[in-house]
């Protein structure tokens, strides 16, 4: 908000000493940056930034009491005369605890305009003046003390003013000329033709301040935080009323604004005092707040005097009784923020100064604990697929219920997975599979033009139970794309759902998991993370040096079965050879023809063997014989 500065000296007079500079620094220590200073209006007007539970520090005179308790110097007195109270000249009725103190009074307006100072004023907090008095007076009282005021064309009022609650269907035209309908959770000021204003939000078109007004009603209440806030986001109504009353105004200060309102139509337009009253009370304050000398010095990180806690917090305008180990302190009524202990130890330390606060390290209660298994399996996992040539991706944990039903397990209801309160449809249900955001994910890099894509994800997913939903750390997969093609030795081809095959058997699952298309070119699978072995600690297998011996060769032509698998024979073969020469088993050729025997197939399985020592002729017939037994032993025979 807008702060002018020769407003601000007026309230509190120690701030015309200090130079624009100073008084920033002073403002930003006590927890209000200014964010850029404006010259307007022959004067300087500093942004400041005001935190959403700092209400009281909305007006220049709630900033001057921040800048009186830290430079400890006194205030302006606030300069009101007390309107003598006598019969109500309306009938207010205040039929809703959402507001319990209605201070109103009746003038009949003379001839004057706004006074040119407080119009420029006004201009430099960039609020336009009407040069109607009664209409500028409440927007100047506004700015300068934080308090909204109103006023109404008394004789446009008929009956009665109550402040209820509206009926639904009711319509009220506010000052903006949008007519809006209203709900029963709305209050509203009213007479007997209905509602004639938004409490604490905007006033009605039919009842405003115009040139023709010879007599005003005002009005000065106090309205509950909440109720505000809930009407003016329900009608996109943020006014500078609504923002005061929603962060919470100062009750007590209803029959002062009145008062200083008043005094300000007599001077500006010698405006004849009618009739003022009050209607209900102010709340009652709340409980006495205790500090204790223990949690002060907790949160301050040392001892700090209760005499000093104490001092700091009068000058906050607290009320303080000290007592044995601690403060018994009743907060100012315009102080609604502080309700709890914490509270006041943290304004004693920000009027105290955060540069004094000590610069310590927490202590060590003990050695730091190990790493869960869980979790180094997970790190592990991702490490080991990261060398595979794929690339780790951090999606959201809720996706829509479209994308829930395309990919969740049979016995995985969404309903069992959806939120209360979600931020929008498409977030609205905890994933049970990490496929459709991969699938996304992948199918957006595709899109702008990546040849490959290979994309993993560990992550939780949810799956529904009576107790609510349940979390497991998932794995989930995505390939897509071309392959190869960079050179004529490896042609381009499509990705196939046995690369994705392969990839699971790389990490040691042992069975082919489910692999689902994603799409032309796209495929994915997942599996449960506490299904897969554990990970070894050493990705990169440790080096082996080279033989000075030649390596020897052998070939075994092979018949099997169509339906042979490969990785279930050359396990077989590998099972039966010493590993310790064994330095590879492959398949380097298929040969099908309808020369070899019905269901047949024949495969030229390839091994290389070589050791520290020259191999006989002799052993190595023995490795061959053995490999061929144990191919034999699952159905292959020695082709002729």
């Amino acid at each position: 908000m807008w702060i002018e500065r020769k407003a601000l000296a007026a309230e509190i007079p120690a701030a015309a000493g200090l130079d624009t500079r100073r008084l920033c620094e002073t403002l930003a220590a006590l927890g209000f940056p200014v964010d850029g200073v404006a010259a307007r209006e022959g004067t300087e007007a500093l942004d400041v930034d005001i935190t959403a539970n700092r209400g009281d520090a909305m007006s220049h005179r709630g900033l001057a009491r921040e800048l009186a308790a830290k430079l400890q110097q006194p205030l302006a007195p606030l300069e009101a005369s007390p309107a003598v109270e006598g019969a109500p000249g309306i009938d207010v009725r205040l039929e809703t605890p959402a507001c319990p103190v209605y201070s109103t009074a009746i003038l009949e307006l003379g001839m004057g305009d706004t006074p040119l100072e407080v119009q420029a004023f006004l201009l430099a907090l960039e609020s336009t003046p009407k040069r109607l008095p009664a209409v500028d007076a409440s927007n100047e009282l506004l700015h300068r003390f934080g308090h909204p005021t109103h006023a109404f064309d008394a004789d446009r009022i008929r009956g009665a003013v109550a402040i209820r609650w509206a009926r639904a269907g009711e319509t009220l035209t506010t000052l903006d000329g949008v007519t809006r309908t209203l709900v029963a959770q709305d209050l509203v000021i009213a007479d007997a033709s209905g509602p004639i204003a938004l409490a604490g939000v905007m006033g009605g078109d039919g009842t405003k301040v115009t040139e023709a007004t010879r007599r005003v009603l005002l009005e000065s209440a106090w309205f509950d935080p909440k109720t505000v806030r809930a009407t003016a986001r329900r009608h996109s109504l943020h006014t500078d009323a609504s923002h005061r009353f929603g962060r919470g105004a100062d009750p007590a200060m209803a029959p002062v604004a009145r008062d200083l309102l008043v005094d300000r139509l007599r001077a500006w337009c010698g405006a004849r005092l009618m009739g003022a009253w009050t209607v209900g009370s102010a709340p009652v304050a709340g409980a006495p707040v205790p500090l204790t000398e223990t949690l002060l010095a907790r949160v301050a990180g040392e001892p700090l005097s209760l005499a000093e806690a104490a001092d700091a917090l009068r000058r906050l305008g607290c009320s303080v009784d000290v007592e044995t180990g601690g403060l018994r302190v009743i907060p100012p009524t315009w102080r609604h923020d502080l309700s709890i202990p914490e509270d006041l130890a943290e304004e004693v330390l920000r009027l105290r100064g955060y540069e004094h606060i000590p610069s310590v390290l927490p202590p060590l209660e003990g050695p730091p604990e190990p790493l869960s298994p869980s979790y180094l399996q997970r790190q592990r996992l991702a490490r080991r697929l990261a060398h595979l040539g794929f690339h780790q991706t951090v999606t959201y944990g809720f996706i829509s219920p479209e994308a829930d039903v395309a990919f969740a397990a049979p016995g995985n209801p969404a309903e069992g997975r959806t939120l209360v309160n979600p931020l929008g449809q498409e977030y609205s249900v905890l994933r049970g599979s990490l496929l459709p955001s991969l699938r996304a994910a992948a199918e957006q890099n595709l899109r702008q033009g990546a040849r490959e894509v290979r994309l993993f994800e560990l992550a939780p997913t949810y799956a529904s139970a009576p107790q609510g939903p349940v979390e497991r750390f998932t794995l989930g997969m995505a390939w897509g794309g071309i392959l190869d093609g960079e050179d004529y030795l490896s042609p381009a081809r499509p990705v196939r759902e046995a690369d994705l095959s392969g990839i699971a058997q790389e990490l040691g699952w042992d069975r082919l998991p489910e692999v689902r298309s994603l799409g032309e070119g796209l495929f994915g699978f997942e599996l449960t993370v506490s299904e897969l072995p554990p990970a070894e600690a050493r990705v990169i297998p440790a080096f082996r040096p080279f033989s000075r011996f030649p390596a020897v060769e052998r070939d075994l032509s092979l018949l099997v079965d169509l339906g042979q698998a490969y990785g279930a024979l050359a396990a077989a073969m590998k099972a039966a050879l010493p590993l310790d020469t064994l330095q590879d088993l492959r398949c380097v050729d298929v040969f099908r023809s309808k020369g070899l025997p019905e269901g047949r197939q024949a495969w030229l399985m390839r091994m290389r063997f070589q050791a520290d020592r020259t191999l006989v002729g002799e052993e190595v017939d023995g490795w061959v014989a053995a490999a061929l037994a144990a191919a034999e032993s699952l159905g292959a025979k020695l082709r002729a």
